[in-house]
């Protein structure tokens, strides 16, 4: 008798032990309740005083396991910030600091052997500025990056991936800048450490003269975010989405009415009830309007378009070009885009990323005539005339290149230094006469042309490496 009312006490402790796991002691207190919802009014509060149940101890349990964890994540929260990695320090002062109190020469060390070696004088021109930004006591600069790099880990049987190496960039209030470069380049993996959703490998920026590693508490009160992703809640309304970003901006009353209508109506989701509908029930170029308009409420200081313009028509797209052009007016706006139209139309200077690294920047107009010093002749025939077609454009300028064929089309690049307009236009009407020509034309060099050059060249220039 006395073994089994020993055994009976030790089974019952080891039974509580196993209640301090929170899904246990929820799948004790399921039991109970099933049990007693077989008798007549189930289980009543007087019913926590019966030991046979042991519904009041896993209650206790339950509610000493709160507290317990509730205190473990507001201490991690401390530490990092929710689904980031990005540790967070409370600051000292939350007045804004100058940047040379951020600054620190380990920081700055040119031994890094993650560090490109750029041999681009546009390139190393940003980082000798961004250099002397960083040793002032004040700026106009609305973004400062210093040798910005993230590496991702092996996982999963993937090798390591460097998916921004060395960035160097400084973005002044008043600036759209404009990252282009091909998928996989590293441009969303910029802007989210910039955000905050990633934590930099080294390196560091500083936006409105905080530290993205220790002040993005108040990096967000001024900043705004349009990702690549819509991030929308499917039950929400158009007019209720913006007024719950308004409010964390610190808009109240009046105000926060006023801008949420400017927003609708400027990015027109105002007319037809489509402000008053759900958010589930938008099409995907009204979301993106969505996005826009939730980056820009609240008047940020600083704002981040990842492809802003994906999925919408023309005419839309027209409007969100100017709402955004006008939006840029004492503040800075980093915009990623795969529209050369749109970086052109949009971005007051523009840099290439390939493979994570930043190729060339500057305005389009330098860019096109760097890059740009030739014209595009474009040709289509038979396939049996392309040998034929080549040899005419190779007499014509001997330091043409072709770029392009396929099926009797051909396209080659024309330094213009060796021809006249009015020689390609004499040579295919001579060729006209020997051959059939459904198709012919000469174009000077747009940005996609740049894009494509820049791309080739630096993946060329990486793979000798």
């Amino acid at each position: 008798m006395c073994w089994f009312m020993y055994h009976t006490q030790s089974l019952e402790m080891w039974v509580m032990v196993m209640e301090l796991y929170p899904g246990f002691s929820l799948y004790r207190g399921l039991y109970e309740f099933a049990q007693y919802a077989q008798l007549e009014g189930g289980m009543r509060w007087e019913d926590l005083n019966d030991s046979e149940n042991g519904m009041k101890e896993v209650l206790i349990i339950m509610f000493v396991d709160w507290l317990v964890v509730l205190f473990v994540a507001y201490g991690i929260d401390r530490v990092v910030s929710p689904g980031s990695g990005v540790r967070r320090r409370k600051s000292q002062n939350s007045q804004k600091k100058p940047l040379l109190s951020f600054w620190k020469p380990s920081l700055q060390s040119k031994d890094s052997t993650l560090n490109v070696q750029m041999d681009k004088a546009d390139v190393n021109q940003e980082r000798e500025k961004v250099d002397q930004l960083l040793h002032e006591s004040s700026t106009s600069h609305a973004i400062v990056c210093d040798n910005l790099q993230k590496i991702y880990p092996e996982s999963d049987g993937n090798l390591e991936k460097l998916a921004v190496q060395g960035l160097y960039l400084a973005v002044p209030r008043g600036e759209c800048f404009g990252m282009l470069g091909p998928n996989g380049a590293g441009k969303t993996s910029f802007i989210n450490m910039m955000i905050g959703l990633t934590k930099p490998t080294t390196g560091t920026a500083f936006v409105q003269g905080l530290d993205i590693r220790t002040h993005m508490n108040e990096i967000y009160t001024n900043m705004g975010v349009c990702p690549q992703h819509d991030l929308l809640w499917e039950t929400l309304t158009g007019r209720e989405h913006l007024l719950f970003y308004g409010r964390l901006k610190n808009l109240k009353g009046s105000a926060l009415t006023q801008a949420v209508e400017e927003s609708l109506k400027s990015l027109n989701l105002f007319h037809g009830g489509v402000a008053n509908k759900q958010a589930g029930k938008y099409s995907g170029g009204m979301k993106r309007r969505l996005s826009v308009a939730i980056s820009l409420i609240g008047d940020p200081r600083v704002v981040y378009m990842d492809e802003p313009s994906t999925g919408l028509d023309p005419a839309s797209k027209n409007n969100l070009w100017n709402v955004v052009k006008n939006a840029k007016q004492d503040r800075a706006i980093i915009l990623t885009t795969h529209s050369m139209e749109e970086a052109e139309f949009l971005c007051d200077r523009l840099g290439f990323f390939v493979d994570g690294s930043l190729q060339c920047i500057g305005n389009p107009k330098e860019l096109k005539a760097r890059y740009g010093g030739s014209y595009v002749f474009t040709i289509t025939t038979s396939s049996d005339q392309e040998e034929e077609v080549e040899n005419m454009v190779q007499h014509l300028a001997p330091s043409a290149s072709k770029v392009y064929q396929l099926s009797g089309t051909q396209k080659f690049e024309i330094p213009k230094s060796e021809i006249r307009i009015a020689d390609v236009f004499q040579v295919v009407e001579t060729a006209k006469r020997k051959f059939t020509v459904f198709a012919w034309g000469l174009a000077d060099t747009n940005m996609e042309d740049v894009f494509i050059k820049v791309s080739r060249e630096a993946r060329q220039s990486n793979a000798l490496t």
